[in-house]
């Protein structure tokens, strides 16, 4: 079983890179736990910028870009972070998923998650990442996952779900689509399929 996440952060060290490798290793702790056995790459857009620029122009991805691309088409389960610029997602995210192709991740289980300075940019979740993976007709889990700067080390209170909370219980929803997605499904065959499954699931 393949996870793949993707990381949208430019500086290095990144806390966008920093969520996505703690939710890959959420939902592969999950999966273990389910007696799954999981392959997980993480898919670095810094270091393929060029690569995608031109791409778009030429219509042409060289090797890594092709690899990276496989990758994220071939994955048994997505994770898609990227730091929020102007109120949404950052240029370099979206120029990734243009490349893709629009029915190579029908019925693919996504997870979302983003990063910011400040939680007041929170629904970029709701009005940027899941219109656009509803648009790839992937099926994105219920918790959507957002770390503003003041939420690493914060373990929430009475009233919010902290961070780590956060993590664990999108990790679970990613890891029980991906257990419950055949090997060998066809993106015709399961869109229908999972989207019955995560209505039937129930997430603590």
């Amino acid at each position: 079983m393949k996870l793949v996440a993707v990381s949208a952060g430019l500086s290095t060290p990144s806390a966008t890179r920093l969520l996505a490798d703690r939710l890959a290793e959420s939902v592969r702790g999950e999966l273990a736990a389910l007696g799954h056995d999981v392959e997980t790459d993480v898919v670095e857009l810094r270091g393929l910028a060029v690569a995608i620029a031109n791409n778009l122009v030429t219509g042409f991805p060289p090797p890594p870009l092709a690899a990276a691309i496989d990758a994220v088409t071939g994955a048994g389960g997505l994770i898609a972070v990227t730091p929020v610029f102007t109120a949404s997602f950052s240029g370099l995210f979206k120029s990734f998923f243009d490349l893709i192709d629009p029915d190579a991740l029908a019925g693919k289980p996504v997870l979302v998650a983003a990063t910011g300075g400040t939680a007041r940019h929170s629904l970029v979740l709701e009005h940027a990442l899941r219109p656009l993976f509803a648009h790839l007709r992937a099926v994105t889990v219920p918790t959507a996952v957002y770390a503003a700067s003041g939420d690493w080390g914060s373990g929430g209170d009475a009233y919010t779900e902290g961070l780590p909370a956060r993590i664990g219980r999108a990790g679970g929803e990613l890891a029980a689509l991906m257990a419950a997605r055949p090997a060998d499904a066809a993106p015709e065959d399961d869109v229908s399929a999972l989207e019955r499954r995560l209505s039937d699931l129930r997430f603590d």
